[in-house]
C-alpha cells in the first residue's frame, strides 16, 4: 500500500484517521447524525431476531470475503485505488434492502449498535495500538539469520498475552521486516509471524485477544486461560518454531549460494531503542483496558436505545488521548526512519466496517441457535446426551472465527456451553479450553480471522515483501496449522 505515502505533520493523523473511519462507516456515518443521544434508556428499542432470517441475508458477508480474496488477483489496481468504495458498496447492499425489509428504525438500530458498541472502540483500541507501537523503533544492525528472526517470532509471541496480538504485532513486525530486507526470502517470515505473534501468542490471558477479554467480563478468572491453555499454547508454539526455524535455514542456504551478500554475522552496530516513551504509553493502554473490564460505575449514555456504558466512553476517551501523546512526545524522525504510515490502519478501518455491518445477519442466525437457518452448526457441538462434544467446540468456534469476528463467535459457544461462566470453570473446563483455543488460534487461517493478520500484511506489502493472496494464505494455514490443530485436538481436547 505503499500509495499511501508518510505524513509529514503530527497533525496528519487526526485527519486522516477521521477522514479514514467515516469514509470506512460510509451509510454508519450518516445514519448516526441522524440521531441524537438522550439522558435515559427509551423503551421499546427495536429487535432482530435471527430465526426469521434465511441464509440469503449472509450473501453480502460472503460478497466482502470474496472481494477481499479474489479482487486484488484479478484486478489489482482497481482494488489498490477503490477497497473503500468495494467495501461500502457490499455495506449497503446488506443495509438498503435490510431496511426495506425490517425497517428503518430497526436498520439504525442495527447501525448504532454496531458502531457504537462494537466497531468504533475496535477501531480506537487498534489505532491506539498501533501508533504508540509504531513510535518504537529498534535502531542498529539486525541479521535476518533464521536465529535472529525465530527469536523475533518467539519474542513477539511471548508479548501478544502481555499486550495484545495487535500491540505485540505492530511492536515486532518492523524490526523484523527491517532485518530481513536484504534476504530474498522473506514472505515464509511473515506468514509464521501472523500465525504466531499475530494470533496464537494471545491465548494466555484476557489482554491477549478480543474473544478472552469478553470471557473475563462473563466471569472467568483472568488467570484461568494461563492455566488451561499453557499446555496447548506450548506446544503449538513449539511446533511452528521449530518447523521455522528449519524452514529458514534451507532458503537462507540457498539464498547464500544465489548471492553471498546476505548477511548472517550478527549485530554490527549497536542495538539501542527509539521512542521509549511509548512504552509507558503502552502499558497505558492495557492499564486503560484492564480497567474498562472490572470498573462498573453504573452511569451510562443512550443513543437511538443503544446503552453505552460511562467506562466504555472514558476508555475510548483515554485511548485516543494515549494516541495524542504518542504523536506529540516520539519524534517525527523516528517515525519517517520506522517507515510508519497510516495506510494499514486506514485499509483495516474500511474493510472492517463493511465487515462489522454486513456479519450482523450472520450473527443473528448464530445466536438463534437450534431455530435459526445455521442449527446445524449448534447441533455438532452437542451430543446426544446432551452434553457438548468439546472436539466440536474447538473447530465449530475456530472455523467460525476464521471467517466472522471472532469474539461475537466465542460469545455465541459460552453461551451454547451454558453461559456461566463459574459452571464452565468448574464442571465444564474441557469444553471453556477448547472454544477459548478454537477462537484465538484458528483467527490465523485467514487474513481477516483477526485485525492484526491484515495489519501485518498491510505494512509488508509496504515494506515491498510479496505477500501470498487470500487464498494464497490459506494454502499455507491449511497446509501447517490445520494438521496441527488436529494434533492438539487429539492431545488436549478430545474427550
Amino acid at each position: 500500500m505503499s500509495g499511501w505515502g508518510r505524513e509529514e505533520g503530527k497533525s496528519g493523523f487526526f485527519l486522516l484517521t477521521t477522514r479514514g473511519c467515516l469514509s470506512a462507516a460510509g451509510g454508519m456515518a450518516l445514519l448516526m447524525a441522524q440521531v441524537g443521544p438522550v439522558l435515559a434508556a427509551e423503551t421499546g428499542a427495536p429487535h432482530l431476531d435471527g430465526r426469521t432470517l434465511g441464509l440469503g441475508w449472509v450473501a453480502p458477508f460472503a460478497g466482502v470475503l470474496l472481494s477481499i480474496a479474489l479482487l486484488p488477483l484479478l484486478t489489482p489496481s482497481l482494488w489498490h485505488h477503490h477497497f473503500g468504495k468495494v467495501a461500502a458498496g457490499w455495506g449497503l447492499a446488506f443495509l438498503l434492502p435490510f431496511a426495506v425489509v425490517h425497517g428503518v428504525e430497526l436498520a439504525i438500530y442495527e447501525v448504532v449498535h454496531t458502531a457504537l458498541l462494537e466497531y468504533i472502540p475496535f477501531i480506537i483500541l487498534l489505532t491506539a495500538l498501533f501508533t504508540v507501537a509504531g513510535g518504537v523503533r529498534v535502531s542498529g544492525t539486525l541479521a535476518g539469520t533464521p536465529a535472529v528472526n525465530t527469536a523475533l517470532l518467539a519474542g513477539g509471541t511471548c508479548a501478544a498475552s502481555l499486550m495484545g496480538t495487535t500491540g505485540a504485532a505492530m511492536l515486532f513486525i518492523r524490526p523484523l521486516l527491517r532485518a530481513n530486507s536484504i534476504r530474498r526470502y522473506r514472505q515464509h517470515t511473515v506468514v509464521f509471524f501472523i500465525f504466531l505473534v499475530a494470533n496464537i501468542g494471545g491465548a494466555l490471558t484476557p489482554l491477549g485477544d478480543p474473544p478472552l477479554f469478553l470471557g473475563f467480563l462473563k466471569g472467568v478468572d483472568f488467570f484461568w486461560p494461563t492455566l488451561h491453555l499453557a499446555a496447548p499454547t506450548g506446544v503449538a508454539v513449539a511446533v511452528l518454531l521449530i518447523l521455522y526455524w528449519g524452514i529458514d535455514t534451507a532458503l537462507i542456504r540457498h539464498e547464500r549460494v544465489l548471492s553471498p551478500a546476505v548477511v548472517d554475522k550478527g549485530p554490527q552496530e549497536p542495538l539501542t531503542l527509539e521512542g521509549w516513551i511509548n512504552l509507558p504509553l503502552l502499558l497505558g493502554i492495557l492499564a486503560t483496558v484492564m480497567v474498562a473490564g472490572v470498573w462498573r460505575p453504573g452511569i451510562s449514555l443512550t443513543v437511538y436505545h443503544v446503552t453505552v456504558p460511562l467506562e466504555s466512553v472514558v476508555s475510548n476517551g483515554l485511548l485516543l488521548l494515549i494516541s495524542a501523546l504518542s504523536l506529540r512526545l516520539t519524534p517525527q524522525e523516528s517515525r519517517l526512519r520506522n517507515g510508519f504510515s497510516w495506510g494499514p490502519i486506514l485499509e483495516v478501518a474500511k474493510l472492517f466496517a463493511a465487515i462489522f455491518l454486513t456479519i450482523i445477519p450472520a450473527i443473528a442466525i448464530l445466536r438463534a441457535g437450534s431455530e435459526g437457518a445455521l442449527a446445524g452448526v449448534v447441533a455438532l457441538v452437542t451430543g446426544p446426551d446432551g452434553q457438548p462434544v468439546t472436539a466440536m467446540y474447538f473447530w465449530a468456534c475456530g472455523l467460525l472465527s476464521s471467517v466472522l469476528d471472532n469474539a461475537p463467535t466465542y460469545l455465541v459457544f459460552f453461551n451454547t456451553a451454558g453461559g456461566d461462566a463459574a459452571i464452565l470453570m468448574e464442571n465444564l473446563p474441557l469444553t471453556l479450553a477448547a472454544l477459548s483455543a478454537g477462537a484465538v488460534y484458528m483467527g490465523a487461517n485467514t487474513y481477516i480471522g483477526n485485525a492484526p493478520n491484515f495489519m501485518v500484511k498491510s505494512i509488508a506489502e509496504e515494506r515491498g515483501v510479496v505477500m501470498p493472496s487470500f487464498f494464497g494464505y490459506m494454502l499455507w494455514s491449511g497446509g501447517i496449522l490445520l494438521p496441527l490443530f488436529g494434533v492438539l485436538t487429539v492431545l488436549f481436547f478430545w474427550k
